[in-house]
């Protein structure tokens, strides 16, 4: 009994340590009309943030916010609140350059972006602090790395625009 006393009163930190990294220190209640970027981009928080800290409560599509429910928007100690929404013929290079960071911590941030950032798209969200803010995927996951069928490619040529002839 003792023992197990111990090993409940040593093991108290540990599970309040757990249970804070996970307390949302922002919501946003949903309405009519809206979609993860126009949350995002209302509320200063990255796409790809939304989706980590709503995993199994917002789907890969965003195709089923609850009107009236309440969304988390960052967690306690990850909560990234410096955003760029992206626009055309952006790249990771004119984002982080405009942001002021290299593209090591934009990519840091941002997960979801391939090697080369060629899946970001019109109206996506991306967190551009200067410290790894946002929260890691969850065990067993992987952040989507695919443009929405609905999204239109940032740089849909793969190519800088001022390159093209």
């Amino acid at each position: 009994m003792f023992t197990k006393a111990i090993a409940a009163i040593l093991a108290l930190p540990f599970v309040a340590q757990l249970v804070s990294a996970d307390t949302c220190t922002r919501t946003y209640t949903a309405q009519a009309g809206d979609i993860c970027d126009s949350i995002s981009a209302a509320n200063d928080v990255s796409t790809y943030q939304l989706a980590v800290v709503n995993v199994g409560i917002i789907d890969e599509a965003c195709d089923n916010l609850v009107v009236g429910q309440s969304y988390c928007l960052g967690w306690q100690g990850q909560d990234c609140t410096t955003t760029y929404v992206v626009k055309q013929n952006d790249d990771c290079d004119i984002i982080s350059s405009a942001a002021g960071i290299n593209t090591t911590i934009l990519y840091e941030n941002n997960p979801q972006i391939d090697d080369y950032c060629s899946n970001i798209y019109i109206g996506e969200v991306l967190c551009t602090a200067n410290t790894v803010q946002v929260p890691p995927a969850p065990a067993g996951t992987t952040p989507a790395t695919s443009i929405p069928a609905t999204a239109t490619p940032a740089n849909p040529d793969g190519d800088l625009p001022w390159c093209d002839e």
